[in-house]
């Protein structure tokens, strides 16, 4: 794992970390991440608890369960181009055309709400799964 790939997980982790994110640490299940740890002399370690059993590994150890964009459901789609589209009139929207793609680009000055959104349901927006290679596809059901 390269050093551009643990800053990208442990961005991600970090973010997910309120939500409950499922993780597989070598198991034969997955554990839900409980805490991260920065230890200047042991680099990044997470922490997961299960029926009083803890598990310290390594961020390098560790592939957290997401589930793909394409996986959304129709409500979910719904949902989250709601938070694209809707009230476009409203002042704190931005709107610009991108120059280099040919195409407009609509911003809402709250995208937080959208990241948020997507954490929320353990949506691979960062491309873990798929471009890194860096999570697991959550099996069905695990997060519904």
């Amino acid at each position: 794992m390269t050093q551009e790939d643990k800053e990208l997980l442990l961005q991600d982790l970090s973010a997910r970390l309120p939500y409950g994110v499922m993780c597989n640490i070598g198991l034969k299940y997955p554990l839900q991440l409980q805490r991260i740890f920065v230890d200047r002399l042991d680099g990044i370690l997470l922490d997961f608890y299960e029926d009083g059993d803890d598990y310290q590994v390594y961020l390098s150890e560790v592939k957290p369960y997401l589930r793909p964009m394409s996986s959304m459901t129709e409500e979910e789609k719904k949902e989250y181009n709601s938070f694209l589209f809707d009230n476009l009139e409203r002042e704190d929207v931005i709107g610009y055309e991108d120059k280099a793609f040919g195409i407009d680009v609509i911003m809402r000055y709250r995208s937080w709400e959208v990241i948020q959104w997507l954490l929320e349901h353990h949506l691979d927006f960062n491309g873990l799964i798929d471009v890194y290679g860096l999570a697991l596809e959550a099996p069905e059901g695990m997060y519904r």
